[in-house]
């Protein structure tokens, strides 16, 4: 349990680094962000397959085909709306819409495979939900009154759009990974990482050949390949493509096979949390009261929901017919 807590800690703190990226380079598309992280991801994960390929060698078609659904939905797809959503309506908002994952997680795990790992008992479930609900309204909140009143109408619900897509995949990646990490227990978390890597690399190389066609003609005065800022743009998708997406996908498939799934929902609040700290650091300020009230519901929340007993797999076995 504590080392499961440790690799979900460790990868949120690796994965908060993505939603200040875009604040870094924000005169860069989304897509040339995302096709470009998980292009970085992929070239970083090529010498690391060659030292790990007599595991890699073991996984089957089948196995292959989920590390490619994975990379698609929860790599390419989740950060390119992400990305998109942030420099519409900002970090916090951002990471507070995408904050609401421990939730919506943690819901679903336990409908949909608390009959294999253990459920969580609801009534003892709901208290540190609402916690952590109203942390992230609170955290909400603060925002809409200070960094983003002046943002216009229509790019908040463009905004909030992209920021909903971003949860749709992000909440499909962590449980169908932890999942496959739970029936496989003999497979490496790093292998299954790298892995993942590869099969991002294709699809990132081709969009961001796609992305800088599509720039070429629409942009001509956008400096191509690399953007206006060359170097600033390849340290940042380097340093997110191994530290954020390479180790922080293995931290989190450790925490995930040592972990019941439906613990595993409430750690990505760990994510939210490095976000934002992040944030206020590029900011120079710290966060105000109802932001720190917010947060402190937030730890709460998830420090009451580890601490709940899982109630154990019930197995039905057929009645003995023989009569003894």
């Amino acid at each position: 349990m504590l080392s499961g807590i440790f690799f979900a800690l460790s990868a949120g703190l690796m994965w908060g680094l993505v939603f200040v990226a875009p604040l870094l380079v924000p005169d860069y598309p989304a897509m040339q962000l995302s096709t470009g992280r998980y292009l970085a991801f992929g070239l970083i994960v090529l010498p690391l397959a060659w030292i790990d390929r007599k595991r890699l060698l073991q996984l089957t078609r089948r196995d292959w085909l989920e590390a490619f659904k994975l990379a698609a939905v929860g790599n390419l797809l989740y950060y390119l709306f992400l990305t998109a959503a942030i420099q519409r309506i900002g970090v916090p908002i951002t990471s507070m819409l995408i904050g609401t994952l421990p939730v919506v997680m943690a819901v679903s795990a336990n409908l949909l495979y608390g009959r294999h790992d253990g459920r969580m008992p609801w009534r003892r479930l709901v208290p540190a939900l609402l916690l952590i609900a109203l942390g992230l309204l609170l955290v909400n909140m603060a925002e809409l009154n200070g960094e983003a009143a002046d943002v216009p109408a229509g790019r908040y619900l463009v905004g909030i759009a992209l920021a909903l897509l971003a949860l749709v995949c992000w909440t499909w990646y962590p449980l169908r990974n932890a999942r496959w990490l739970r029936q496989n227990p003999d497979r490496q978390p790093a292998t299954w990482a790298t892995a993942q890597g590869l099969a991002t690399l294709p699809i990132a190389l081709a969009g961001f050949i796609l992305v800088n066609s599509y720039l070429a003609v629409t942009t001509p005065d956008f400096t191509l390949p690399f953007g206006p800022q060359p170097w600033r743009f390849l340290t940042l998708i380097a340093v997110i493509g191994l530290f954020s997406s390479w180790l922080g996908t293995l931290c989190w498939n450790a925490a995930s096979q040592r972990l019941p799934t439906v613990l595993v929902g409430p750690l990505l609040v760990f994510e939210t949390l490095s976000a934002l700290a992040y944030t206020f650091i590029l900011r120079q300020s710290w966060p105000p009261l109802m932001t720190a009230v917010g947060i402190l519901c937030l730890i709460v929340g998830v420090i009451y929901a580890m601490r709940i007993k899982l109630e154990p797999v019930v197995t039905r076995h057929s009645p003995d017919m023989t009569g003894a």
